[in-house]
């Protein structure tokens, strides 16, 4: 395999304030993390920074990625992402403090993949909330989110905070795969009240770029909700559409909706 330049990170924790306190740094010590966690949208978000310059625009548009996070990434600390050539693609990882935290592949499509909206059921958010419960995320449920529109600023200021380098999403005003990503957390967080959980992996198959501009939405079926070591995991099959009619990306998404510790509790 052929080494690619590693992409170099100060980790920054986006989601101190965020409802999931699993980005908290009291709460994530009592589950035994030395800190509030870089949420894993943004771990892939400096996962995708490889296979964009090595590919360009035309991996956010029909590029295939898949990412898992095994250990955490905290606020502050260097994290280093390195790639290497495959046969198929090119394999990638994140460390940091000596330790395998994140590692994923990406590729490029052959051909382009259709989609048919009519597969994916467009629903409104619930429209009151609850704890989360046996019935919040049962198989084949469907979950929506808010529409929901970037702007320039904002997206300006999410490329700062995650690092990125590359200047195609500024330039032409992409969103990125990040933010992309981040709809498909919310379509677990506007169904239910969630206590303290956390994101694993996600894969995403790439069908066009979304603008900054762009309203997004998100049409997650609930495909899996099962328990594994006393943890309980839900995973999502999920279209994320811009202004109503465009597939942009095609992603599954499995979490911990409620870690062992909260299940015990």
């Amino acid at each position: 395999m052929t080494a690619l330049k590693p992409h170099t990170v100060s980790a920054y924790n986006l989601a101190k304030n965020s409802e999931n306190k699993m980005h908290d740094d009291t709460v994530a010590r009592r589950f035994g993390f030395q800190g509030g966690l870089v949420p894993g949208v943004d771990v892939f978000a400096y996962m995708s920074h490889m296979p964009v310059a090595k590919w360009g625009k035309a991996f956010l548009e029909h590029g295939l990625m898949d990412g898992r996070f095994l250990k955490p990434v905290y606020d502050g600390e260097t994290a280093v992402v390195s790639a290497a050539d495959t046969d198929t693609g090119i394999a990638i990882k994140v460390e940091s403090r000596g330790e395998l935290c994140a590692m994923g592949h990406a590729s490029m499509s052959s051909g382009t993949k259709t989609i048919s909206l009519t597969d994916f059921q467009d629903v409104s958010v619930v429209a009151k909330r609850e704890p989360v419960n046996t019935s919040s995320y049962e198989q084949g449920k469907w979950l929506g989110i808010p529409p929901y529109t970037l702007g320039a600023q904002p997206s300006l200021d999410y490329l700062r905070d995650v690092r990125e380098t590359d200047p195609l999403y500024a330039n032409e005003k992409i969103v990125h795969t990040g933010m992309l990503l981040r709809t498909m957390n919310w379509a677990l967080m506007e169904n239910a009240i969630l206590g303290p959980w956390i994101h694993v992996g996600s894969t995403i198959q790439y069908l066009a770029t979304a603008s900054v501009e762009d309203v997004l939405t998100v049409r997650a079926k609930v495909t899996g909700n099962y328990d594994r070591k006393g943890h309980k995991f839900v995973e999502l099959d999920g279209l994320i559409v811009a202004n109503g009619k465009t597939p942009i990306a095609h992603c599954r998404h499995v979490a911990i909706y409620q870690p062992r510790e909260t299940v015990a509790a």
